[in-house]
């Protein structure tokens, strides 16, 4: 019964898609009003609400004879995990993509009014979107398809799924950001398809374009934390493709935001900004691809199944039909306006944008180079860490000194004394605190340049509001939260500058000065390890509800004092052989000491672990929250202002 009922619901809306597409084609065209898109948008919204619902209400009602249940649950799932474990394998991500795509189409439908031809277009390409999904839950990825023998109990979830809380909520933050990218994107064929080239889908989308970046930012930052705290390999990033996948379209996203400004300010970069907005939708459905395609070897990716060859068509489809729209009327929406000096903002900003096109062209390449050189030779070659490395530093540099000199260059022209009053004490700042690095011990060059950029930009920044601050009126408390509020969109960014500064300093320390060490203990034995005395306890065995953790106990000390005790473990989940290791990690302001149990023998209980040492990690998880802090300021603040082209004043940024 639940299984019908679910169908039915993937029917309801798969036929309200295509009745969304209608209307609002038609809308479009102008032959029916915008009222009548209510109700199929309604209809996909009430079908994706039925699906979800009654696939979390099988899973909470261990109903096995559902095959998606049997092989994603069991009886001794705790509740989180039965309940997260509704999007955790192929099929149920796809019910929770429709499920978001159809609250995105509803809240864009509060926007749209009676004769709004460009708000029923977006609408309409939203549900040719809505369409493709449920259109998969139907055939290719259906979630309720039933067993002929239903077993007594299921598989149990995804044991990396069950090792941390993180991965209940690290996809639907990704997946909030992934598919709130669709709303630009439909935005922007609308206006292609109507051939305007004014400013209004940008100003329509500014919101939604800061509500999917900073999802999609938190989904990565909790990604890689959770591959710090579960994996047990000691890091966060390892340029994973399926990890690149959910990079590149932040790449995009990030120029898109930033270039949308001197659209809305200067009316240039239309069409880039088009380009972009088509590039980053159709890096989500790459991105989704990988995952589910089964094409890349993954911790993230899903099992091999006809999604893919579905996906890969809806993505030629999307290239080919954008496009193919777009060259049809770039000569609608081609930029007047010409660049007054590249000393400028704009200028700033278009280095910004082209070295982030370059970052992810370069990521890209490493990307799916290894895929379809297998494809059509058979070879199989890896793209590893350390190309991509190479690649991402010195563009990362690049972009980072970018960030810091656009929001103290004014816009049209930079004049030279201008510019040296504005950046001399932020200069001076860097270049204080870097010969401080230096002179302490700090020598690679990389990290050294780092730290002098990172400072340029905070500095710069903190001068800016300081500035600010001063010249306006009241006391200086006041004046600090009155610009903030004045345009929290400039100052929301700044914040996220800020993040940005300090995780690029974090990663350079981790990756520049972190150590290892493979040691083995005997019950009793302590061992060196930088610095500090690793002292083995002995084994420990805890049986919980949902699996059996074997672990070691180790005591840390620094010199005579005791710092703690960290206990890295095995987990060993039913029906699963391979046991799931969980590192131990000690958090302090200097550093983290990491535990990751490689082996342990029960009779002698010897254990062999691998210990890490890295530096200033607190910084990297606070830095990242603090860009997400920016991205949340910018579209939650009332906005006391608002551009030119609205008619009121505008903060002069």
């Amino acid at each position: 019964m639940i299984a019908l009922v679910g169908y039915a619901g993937i029917l309801l809306a798969a036929g309200s898609a295509v009745s969304l597409t209608i209307q609002g084609t038609r809308a479009f065209r102008g032959t029916t009003t915008a009222e009548s898109l209510r109700l199929p948008a309604w209809g996909i919204a009430i079908g994706g609400a039925i699906a979800m619902g009654a696939l979390e209400l099988a899973l909470l009602t261990d109903d096995f004879s559902i095959e998606y249940v049997a092989r994603n649950h069991s009886s001794g799932t705790p509740l989180l995990f039965t309940i997260a474990s509704a999007w955790a394998a192929l099929e149920g991500s796809i019910v929770l993509w429709g499920l978001v795509l159809a609250g995105f189409a509803l809240a864009v439908l509060r926007t749209v009014g009676a004769d709004d031809r460009i708000g029923a277009g977006a609408l309409a390409v939203m549900g040719v979107v809505a369409l493709f999904f449920f259109g998969l839950m139907a055939t290719a990825a259906n979630p309720f398809t039933t067993l002929d023998v239903v077993p007594l109990d299921g598989s149990g979830a995804n044991p990396l799924l069950q090792n941390h809380i993180l991965m209940a909520i690290h996809p639907p933050m990704l997946y909030l950001g992934y598919i709130g990218l669709t709303v630009p994107f439909a935005f922007a064929i609308s206006a292609l398809a109507a051939g305007d080239g004014s400013t209004s889908w940008l100003q329509r989308t500014r919101r939604w374009s800061l509500i999917a970046w900073t999802f999609l930012t938190l989904g990565i930052v909790l990604g890689g934390w959770w591959s710090y705290e579960v994996l047990g390999w000691g890091g966060y990033w390892a340029w994973d493709p399926v990890e690149n996948a959910s990079f590149l379209p932040w790449l995009t996203a990030t120029a898109f935001i930033h270039s949308s400004v001197i659209q809305r300010r200067r009316g240039m970069l239309q069409a880039w900004n088009i380009a972009l907005v088509i590039s980053t939708f159709a890096l989500t459905i790459l991105g989704t691809f990988l995952t589910r395609s089964g094409v890349v070897a993954s911790v993230h990716s899903f099992t091999q199944s006809a999604v893919g060859p579905a996906l890969l068509a809806f993505l030629v489809i999307v290239l080919i039909g954008s496009f193919g729209l777009f060259a049809l009327r770039a000569h609608l929406v081609a930029s007047t306006p010409r660049l007054d000096s590249l000393a400028s903002r704009e200028g700033v900003f278009l280095l910004n944008n082209l070295l982030l096109a370059v970052f992810a062209f370069v990521v890209l390449i490493g990307t799916i180079y290894p895929m379809i050189l297998e494809a059509f030779s058979g070879d199989r070659v890896s793209v590893g860490a350390p190309w991509f490395d190479r690649a991402a530093i010195p563009i990362s540099l690049v972009l980072l000194l970018a960030m810091g000199l656009g929001p103290l260059t004014p816009y049209r022209f930079a004049a030279p004394d201008l510019m040296w009053r504005r950046i001399r004490g932020p200069l001076q700042v860097a270049s204080i605190l870097s010969a401080a690095a230096v002179l302490s011990g700090v020598r690679p060059i990389t990290v050294a340049v780092t730290i002098w950029i990172a400072t340029f930009v905070v500095s710069g920044i903190v001068a800016l509001a300081h500035q600010r601050a001063r010249a306006a009126a009241g006391p200086y408390p006041t004046a600090i939260r009155a610009l903030f509020r004045a345009d929290p969109g400039f100052w929301g960014g700044m914040i996220s500058h800020i993040g940005v500064a300090l995780v690029a300093v974090a990663i350079s320390f981790s990756s520049s000065f972190g150590v290892r060490a493979t040691i083995g203990f005997e019950p009793g034995e302590s061992a060196s390890f930088d610095g500090y005395t690793l002292t083995y306890e002995g084994p420990t065995l805890r049986d919980e509800s949902n699996r059996r953790a074997i672990g070691a106990l180790f005591t840390v000390r620094r010199g005579d004092r005791i710092l703690g005790t960290l206990e890295p473990r095995l987990n060993q989940y039913p029906n699963q052989v391979q046991a799931i290791p969980t590192p131990s990690v000690r958090t302090g302001l200097r550093e983290d000491i990491y535990l990751s149990l490689v082996r342990i023998e029960s009779d002698p209980a010897h254990v062999t672990i691998d210990a890490f040492r890295f530096p200033l990690m607190w910084l990297l998880w606070s830095g990242a929250l603090v860009i997400v802090l920016g991205g949340t300021w910018s579209f939650t603040a009332r906005k006391r202002t608002r551009d030119v082209s609205s008619g009121k004043a505008q903060a002069v940024v």
